[in-house]
């Protein structure tokens, strides 16, 4: 073991080094922290080829089928998170490497849905920009007390986000395709069906899981049913909803605004509507990009790489 070499990639925001203590390693290999790296499949393959663990972050690096067989000493890729759609689990099982995620801090996603929330409804970004170009107040903001709050979806998150909007004294309607009458009253939302969400919803907030039957289930009919200047955020994944259909209900002022941290694609090109259209507040997908969650990311892929150095890996994906 004491051979083993251990790379940690993804760390755009260069803190993984000393967010935790890595020294608890020192017993089983090396680690190194590789932040020189491009995105280019065969280039991506000779920097990585002596390590045995690689350490990602989720949603970042793609580790596909092509990438993976060409890494023959890797044995281990731990990811921040339980689900990690960059990876490709299946080929990497079928080529004997294992693959284990952490925990997540389960506050840092809900309070930034809040945050976009808030954000977009007050208008801030826009009387920002007045602000420090020189000039004073340009509009008017929303208000929350008695509107109406629309959530797709009410697992962990989206139970959180409920309480904050109960807290500021908003009505909560949920539907999602497994949601039943007991899931709601134990959260305090009203259950309603999927047609009811879009159109009574103010606001309308996703927080469903990406797969075959949620992808593109904002669509361009979902978008028409909802009221004229709603206001729609995403905090989940880009392809829950139509991503064309949104942009043109931006453009024609049928929302009123948008608060997106998930893109179909990512990192967002350069040249993207949402980057310009006055009524969209865009984050770089920071959802889960905390401290606390950092902590847990990067202290459980140490866990993680121990238990598997003693033949008993946790949390496996």
């Amino acid at each position: 073991m004491s051979e083993l070499r251990i790379a940690v990639i993804d760390d755009w925001q260069d803190v993984a080094q000393d967010i935790v203590d890595w020294s608890a390693l020192q017993r089983v290999g090396q680690v190194e922290f590789l932040h020189d790296y491009p995105a280019d499949t065969a280039t991506l393959a000779q920097r990585l080829a002596p390590y045995a663990v690689v350490c990602v972050m989720r949603e970042r690096t793609r580790f596909d089928a092509e990438l993976l067989k060409a890494l023959p000493n890797l044995k281990l890729l731990m990811t921040g998170g339980m689900r990690n759609a960059a990876l490709d689990i299946d080929a990497a099982k079928a080529l004997g490497i294992t693959v284990c995620g952490t925990d997540s801090y389960r506050h840092a996603a809900p309070e930034l849905t809040w945050t976009l929330l808030m954000a977009l409804n007050r208008r801030l970004l826009a009387e920002v920009l007045s602000l420090q170009s020189g000039g004073w107040q340009i509009g008017i903001g929303g208000d929350l007390h008695g509107r109406t709050l629309g959530l797709l979806g009410l697992g962990q998150i989206g139970a959180r986000v409920a309480g904050f909007a109960k807290a500021f004294g908003m009505r909560v309607i949920a539907w999602s395709q497994n949601l039943t009458e007991e899931r709601a009253a134990e959260v305090g939302v009203e259950r309603v069906d999927k047609q009811a969400l879009f159109e009574q919803a103010d606001i309308l907030s996703v927080h469903l899981v990406l797969s075959e039957r949620t992808r593109h289930l904002v669509d361009a009919q979902a978008l028409a049913s909802m009221k004229r200047g709603a206001l729609l955020v995403n905090t989940s994944r880009g392809p829950i909803v139509d991503e064309q259909a949104l942009i043109e209900a931006l453009i024609e002022g049928r929302l009123g605004g948008a608060g997106l941290d998930v893109f179909e694609q990512e990192p967002l090109p350069a040249n993207h509507p949402f980057r310009t259209l006055p009524n969209v507040l865009a984050t770089p997908h920071i959802g889960y990009v905390s401290e606390n969650n950092y902590r847990v990311f990067y202290g459980q892929m140490i866990e993680g790489i121990l238990a598997w150095a003693n033949n008993a890996p946790i949390r496996p994906l």
